[in-house]
C-alpha cells in the first residue's frame, strides 16, 4: 500500500516523506520494525517513542510518524495527534474493516463485560447472524474465543482484530469501551451504530483526576454514534446526555422510555416486565442481582436501537447464559453455604454485588475482598468501608497486588473502617482468606468472593501466578471433607 494511501483522512502538518512510496508494515513498537515499515512514534506514558526513532530507522524503516518533529535528518510525517494517526492508519492498512460491520459500543464503570456478553447471545439468537466481541475477559469472534490483554485493545490491534472478524463473516461487533480507550484514540476513527451508557462511579481517577474529567471522556463515545441508549438512573446521566450528539433511548427502574417494572428478586435470576411506548414483555435472566434488571434493560434498549422488538430481544434473554465471574455460583455439593464469585472491583461494583446478595440471603454474608496495587489509591478505604458495613463478616485480603507490598495496599483498605461497623479481619493470603471463610461458614451462609471474577491469576511483583477461586474453593472442600 502506499504512504499517501495510508494516510487518507490523517491531519498531516508537513511531510518530507516519499507519499507514492510502498509500505509493507506499519509498527509503532521500534523492536518489531520490518524493513520498509513506517514507524509511528507514540507519545506515551511509560515512554516516548520518539526516543526510538533511531532505532526504526536503524532496523530499516521507510518513514516515520510523529506529532513532534524530528531532530534527526529522517523522512517523516509531522501530524497534529500522533494516536489518532495511528488509528487511522490501522483502519487504512486493513481495509477500513469496521465499515463493513455494525459497531456496538458500551462504556460505563460496571456493567459493560455483562451487557456485551448478554448482547452477543441475544443477537445470534435472534437475528441469527455471526458476532464479533471485543472485551475484558476475552475477544471472540463467533464461538471462537482469543485472549485480551486489556478491555479495548491499542488501536492498530483493534484494527486487526476487526479485520479478522469482517473476514469470518461478523456482521455485528459488541465491544467494550474504556474511558481509556476513549482518552488514548483507541477508538479513533470507528462510528457506532448504537453506543450505550450504564454507569458512572469512582473509578481510574489515577489517571483521570476528577470525576467531572471520567464522566466527560466517557461522554465523548456519545457524539461518534447514530443511536444512544443512557441509563437515567445515573447521577452522572444529565452531564452524559448533554453532550450527545444523536437520538437517546433512555432506560431506568422507573422513569425512562424503557422501563422496568414488578422486578422480582431471587437466588437464581431476576425477572421483570420491559415496559416501553405501551408495549410490554415478560424478562428472566439466570443471572441473580438487581444490577442484573439495569444490564437487562441496556440490553434490551439497544436492541430496540437496532430493530429488534421487545418482545424478541426478551425471549432471547430467557435462553442465556450466566456470565462468568459474575455473581458466579461455585458449586459446592453437599453443602450448606453458597458461594459465589463475583469480578466486584470498585466501591461501586462491591456495594452494588452485597446489596444483591442480601436481597436472597438468608443466613450471614461473608465478604472476602481486596484492592488490586497500582490503581486508584483513593477507593481503598471507601471499599474497606462498604465491604464491611454491607456484610456481616469481612476478610479483607490481597487481590492483585501487582508490583506493591498487599500489606500497604490492605493498611489503605483498612483506613476506612472504625470499628462500630461491624466483624472484620486480615488475612494477606488470598487462598487461606477464601479457606476460612468457607470453614466459618454455617447453613443458609453466602460467601461472595470479590475481586477476581472471571481472572485466573494473581498477580504479585509483576509475576502473574495461576489462582483460580473455582479451584481453590473445591480444593478446600475436598480438604474439608476429609
Amino acid at each position: 500500500m502506499k504512504l499517501k494511501e495510508l494516510l487518507q483522512g490523517v491531519e498531516i502538518i508537513e511531510a518530507t516523506a516519499d507519499m507514492e512510496r510502498n509500505i509493507p508494515q506499519v509498527a509503532y513498537d521500534s523492536r518489531k520494525v520490518e524493513q520498509g515499515a513506517l514507524f509511528v512514534a507514540v507519545s506515551g506514558f511509560a515512554t516516548d517513542g520518539n526516543r526510538f526513532i533511531p532505532m526504526a530507522m536503524e532496523k530499516g524503516a521507510a518513514a516515520v510518524v510523529t506529532a513532534v518533529k524530528p531532530e534527526q535528518e529522517v523522512p517523516y510525517i509531522l501530524v497534529k495527534s500522533d494516536r489518532l494517526a495511528l488509528a487511522q492508519i490501522g483502519a487504512n492498512f486493513f481495509g477500513k474493516p469496521a465499515e463493513a460491520m455494525q459497531i456496538i459500543g458500551v462504556t460505563g464503570t460496571n456493567g459493560k463485560t455483562s451487557v456485551t456478553l448478554l448482547l452477543k447471545q441475544v443477537l445470534e439468537t435472534v437475528l441469527g447472524v455471526k458476532v464479533g466481541l471485543v472485551g475484558t475477559m476475552n475477544n471472540m469472534i463467533g464461538d471462537v474465543a482469543i485472549p485480551s490483554q486489556r478491555t479495548t485493545p491499542e488501536s492498530f490491534e483493534l484494527q486487526s482484530l476487526f479485520a479478522q472478524m469482517r473476514d469470518a463473516g461478523c456482521k455485528f461487533v459488541v465491544m467494550e469501551v474504556s474511558s481509556h480507550a476513549i482518552a488514548l484514540e483507541r477508538i479513533g476513527g470507528v462510528h457506532f451504530a448504537v453506543a450505550a451508557f450504564t454507569n458512572l462511579t469512582e473509578d481510574h481517577l489515577d489517571f483521570h483526576k476528577t470525576m467531572d474529567n471520567y464522566c466527560d471522556t466517557k461522554a465523548l463515545l456519545f457524539k461518534r454514534c447514530d443511536k444512544a441508549v443512557l441509563n437515567c438512573d445515573d447521577a452522572y446521566f444529565t452531564r452524559i446526555r448533554a453532550n450527545a450528539t444523536c437520538p437517546v433511548l433512555t432506560t431506568s427502574a422507573g422513569c425512562g422510555d424503557l422501563t422496568a417494572r414488578d422486578v422480582q428478586l431471587h437466588a437464581d435470576g431476576v425477572s421483570f416486565t420491559a415496559v416501553m411506548q405501551g408495549e410490554s414483555a415478560q424478562v428472566c435472566l439466570p443471572i441473580p442481582g438487581r444490577f442484573t434488571v439495569y444490564n437487562a434493560l441496556t440490553v434490551l434498549g439497544i436492541a430496540h436501537q437496532l430493530g429488534i422488538s421487545l418482545a424478541g430481544c426478551a425471549k432471547a434473554l430467557e435462553t442465556v447464559c450466566g456470565v462468568k465471574g459474575r455473581i458466579e455460583v461455585v458449586p459446592t455439593p453437599d453443602t450448606e453455604f453458597t458461594v459465589l464469585i463475583d469480578y466486584a472491583h470498585t466501591p461501586d461494583g462491591l456495594e452494588k454485588v452485597l446489596t444483591s446478595v442480601r436481597d436472597f440471603c438468608k443466613g450471614r454474608l461473608i465478604a472476602v475482598f481486596g484492592c488490586g496495587g497500582d490503581r486508584d489509591p483513593i477507593k481503598r478505604p471507601i471499599m474497606g468501608q462498604i465491604g464491611t458495613k454491607l456484610s456481616d463478616i469481612a476478610i479483607i485480603t490481597s487481590d492483585n497486588p501487582r508490583t506493591e507490598a498487599p500489606m500497604a495496599i490492605i493498611a489503605d483498605i483498612l483506613k476506612g473502617i472504625t470499628p462500630d461497623m461491624g466483624e472484620y479481619m486480615v488475612i494477606e493470603d488470598r487462598k487461606k482468606a477464601i479457606a476460612y471463610a468457607m470453614d466459618i461458614a454455617r447453613k443458609d451462609d453466602m460467601i461472595v468472593l470479590a475481586g477476581k471474577g472471571h481472572e485466573t491469576y494473581q498477580e504479585i511483583n509483576g509475576v502473574k501466578h495461576h489462582l483460580d477461586e473455582r479451584e481453590v474453593v473445591a480444593q478446600h472442600l475436598t480438604e474439608m471433607r476429609n
